[in-house]
């Protein structure tokens, strides 16, 4: 498929030849990311080819992720503004016996490996690719570990060196309550905020002329409000949500001898449905926010976090990383690299049919894909023109058990990596009838 080729060709990792068989291990895992190395590759040369480009000690993962780098930087220039999700997620191998070099979870019997990438998503919600990723194992109790907090700070750096690459653009790290770090929002301001940050509120601090933050803020007299529909969740169903704005700039105490001037915003839901909890953000900017419109701004780009979630479920429940039966953890690395980049190709279908469905499927689909998509769907021959990407991603969706409802809204990532399961079995049933019979 096309897609591999563009997010790995520019791959530099020493041979050529372990670039090509990279797009091809990304092809065919793409082709079936729910199943076993074994079935993906559909052969035992390619699934030995596979294991011998995963188990070489010469291939940096970093190298094979920052292929992607460049075509992820090309989808966003020329926008306004770009979201950097960073979030943390456990990956639990326990299940999995003798791989080595997996640590301690967040319970002493499980094993296993901690992932915490940066997703660029546009403010609109599509997803553009992810930029950078922290893999790691943690050491037992009695052995000394870098700081886990480490990975925020350094998260928001790398956004900062690539917010030179693209300078009409602004970049926005985007943070939940763990990336409320002071060292953070010092290393920002100390770098002279390169990038942006948005990040929520976990600790009430103390401010430099007395008092605590919360308290500051809850002070003010309320901006305005704003309305949203808050998507259904597991524990949750789906509701309209309407929270009161409140916002302060203020002055964060002395840590060593700095103070740091943030701007502080409370979006509370103050009369949310009975027996449902309400919803509140305490979010913190470095920006000057003044006006309703403002502050509304950088609720819509808190909201946008819950896509890194939808990327971690794919990425589990989508491609199965936990069960990948891998001796090593470095093996570990270098597979989920390709599936981080599966996973998000998932997420970008979705979220770019939702928001451009009237661009030409082919900007995402190679003809072979769409036109063996209509074939199946429509029972008749494909027209010359291809169809809009919307109309793509339902056919697709409906394969995989999407109905198309009035009242169903856009197709979402388990529908669609279901479909594209089934496509690709397609694609492959009528390119081998065109080889063996010179059919289509």
């Amino acid at each position: 498929m096309a897609w591999a080729k563009d997010e790995f060709g520019g791959a530099v990792l020493g041979d050529s030849r372990l670039t090509k068989r990279l797009i091809r291990l990304a092809d065919d895992l793409s082709s079936n990311p729910t199943a076993s190395i074994p079935i993906a590759c559909g052969g035992w040369g390619e699934t030995k080819a596979a294991y011998r480009l995963l188990d070489n000690e010469a291939l940096d993962w970093r190298a094979m992720l920052e292929a992607h780098r460049p075509p992820t930087i090309g989808r966003m220039v020329g926008l306004e503004r770009v979201l950097c999700l960073q979030d943390t997620t456990e990956l639990d191998f326990t299940s999995q016996p003798g791989i080595v070099g997996l640590g301690r979870l967040s319970y002493e019997r499980q094993h296993g490996m901690y992932l915490h990438p940066t997703l660029a998503v546009s403010e609109s919600g599509v997803a553009l690719g992810v930029l950078d990723a922290w893999m790691w194992a943690r050491k037992p109790k009695s052995e000394a570990d870098v700081p886990e907090s480490l990975r925020w700070i350094e998260g928001y750096e790398r956004v900062a060196e690539l917010a030179a690459q693209v300078p009409s653009t602004r970049l926005v790290y985007v943070a939940d309550r763990e990336g409320d770090i002071r060292a953070l929002l010092d290393r920002a301001a100390a770098l002279g905020h390169p990038a942006d940050y948005l990040v929520r509120a976990r600790h009430d601090r103390v401010l430099a002329e007395g008092g605590k933050l919360r308290a500051q803020v809850e002070s003010q007299s309320a901006l305005g409000e704003v309305e949203f529909a808050l998507p259904p969740a597991p524990g949750r169903t789906g509701r309209t949500v309407v929270q009161s704005l409140r916002m302060a700039r203020v002055t964060l105490a002395r840590c060593g001898s700095k103070t740091c001037e943030v701007t502080v915003i409370l979006a509370r839901e103050e009369s949310p449905p009975a027996g449902e909890k309400p919803i509140e953000w305490l979010l913190l900017t470095h920006e000057a926010v003044e006006t309703l419109d403002e502050a509304c701004l950088r609720i819509a780009g808190y909201r946008r976090r819950w896509l890194v979630e939808i990327f971690f479920r794919i990425l589990k429940s989508g491609c199965r990383v936990e069960a990948l039966q891998l001796a090593t953890v470095e093996r570990l690395e270098r597979a989920l690299v390709v599936y981080l980049i599966i996973a998000w190709r998932i997420l970008h279908l979705v979220t770019l049919g939702r928001d451009c469905p009237q661009l030409p499927c082919e900007v995402v689909f190679a003809p072979e894909e769409w036109q063996a998509a209509w074939l199946v769907a429509k029972r008749q021959p494909p027209p010359e023109t291809p169809p809009t990407l919307g109309e793509m991603t339902r056919m697709v969706a409906g394969f995989g058990g999407f109905l198309g409802r009035k009242g169903d809204g856009h197709p979402g990532p388990k529908a669609l990596w279901e479909g594209m399961l089934k496509l690709m079995a397609c694609v492959e049933a009528f390119q081998a009838a065109r080889n063996v019979y010179g059919v289509g």
